[in-house]
């Protein structure tokens, strides 16, 4: 296993992470990604840390909060052998108090969390998304209480917009709280809205990118292809409100060259995809998921995959995409961007 270093933090984790929301399988969005009960989960962290993917993330929503109990039981007995990510901010509950990142809401959701896992610390707490309605200030100052109490060891953020992410970061600077340190982030060679401008504030401001759905919902897999449309019950059909958005024309070609690189190198599509992300800047881990042991192990060899340069510059040109302004205006201009050039 290869360790990176998170953000800019003294907190090393493995290059791929295991990711819980198969964990469950509790109500319909959540019984379409899987349903791994504790004797499957046991198993898939018994296979995980066999390989060195000793970090597992989930979050308070992931079946409303049966993923959690799962992992706890899975990991009993050998806390001191993971790290644990968790998140919170997303609807909970019933109440008016049970989303958001309000004082309120986070003491309770960090509480319920630690409860629901069996342990009495969390290594990286996240913010699941940006709340708008509450004062920066009042979440980063109860993170950081939190952070004093012991409940929680390293912070970090997910589906943050730039400008929240860099206000976050200015804040803690101004009053001596801790920083984010990792933001989780879709990325993939079919969605790469990332590199616009997220990567480039983590990359000066040392804040690591934790990959979540490498594989965009599955469709990298190359089970879809242009004569083999996905079945009416993927998840891309079924959860289309919330899945990622994408072109199809762009998914056809970006599998065709993954598929061909595959063929080269004697990998899945599912590998090549993977390593290609842990390729590139700021990425410092990839959130893999598996409803089967064979899944996981395929995934987990990603890291095995060797990419030529020419083969990584066939995948950065057919999955390339036109920035949105004002970067394509950026890009007029490359001598006044030579230190990233560089």
């Amino acid at each position: 296993m290869i360790f990176r270093r998170l953000g800019n933090s003294g907190l090393r984790v493995p290059a791929l992470s295991f990711g819980t929301g198969t964990f469950g399988g509790k109500g319909e969005f959540f019984a379409a990604w899987g349903n791994s009960d504790a004797a499957g989960a046991e198993r898939i962290v018994d296979i995980c840390l066999d390989h060195g993917v000793s970090l597992f993330d989930t979050a308070d929503v992931y079946s409303g909060g049966l993923a959690e109990e799962i992992l706890g039981a899975a990991i009993k007995g050998r806390r001191n052998r993971v790290l644990i990510s968790t998140k919170a901010t997303l609807p909970s509950g019933d109440g008016p108090n049970d989303y958001g990142s309000s004082r309120q809401h986070l003491i309770e959701a960090v509480d319920g969390s630690l409860k629901r896992l069996g342990v009495d610390h969390i290594d990286l707490f996240q913010l699941h998304t940006q709340d708008n309605n509450t004062p920066v200030e009042e979440t980063l100052s109860t993170l950081g209480a939190l952070v004093q109490a012991g409940k929680i060891r390293y912070l970090g953020v997910s589906n943050f917009s730039a400008w929240r992410l860099m206000k976050s970061l200015a804040v803690s600077e101004r009053h001596g709280w801790p920083r984010y340190i990792a933001h989780q982030v879709h990325y993939s060679l079919l969605n790469r809205d990332y590199e616009w401008e997220l990567a480039p504030l983590g990359e000066d401001e040392g804040v690591g990118a934790i990959v979540w759905s490498p594989l965009s919902w599955g469709m990298l897999t190359g089970k879809v292809r242009r004569d083999r449309p996905a079945p009416a019950d993927a998840r891309v059909h079924s959860q289309a409100d919330k899945s990622p958005p994408f072109d199809e024309n762009s998914l056809f070609a970006i599998v065709d060259v993954l598929d061909g690189i595959a063929k080269e190198n004697g990998n899945s599509i599912s590998q090549i995809a993977i390593n290609w992300l842990l390729q590139r800047p700021t990425v410092a881990n990839v959130i893999i998921g598996a409803r089967n042991e064979a899944q996981l192990v395929e995934n987990i060899g990603a890291l095995e995959v060797k990419l030529s340069e020419d083969q990584m510059s066939r995948l950065e040109t057919v999955s390339a995409r036109q920035p949105i302004y004002p970067l394509w205006h950026h890009h007029l201009f490359p001598m006044l961007d030579e230190k990233r050039q560089s």
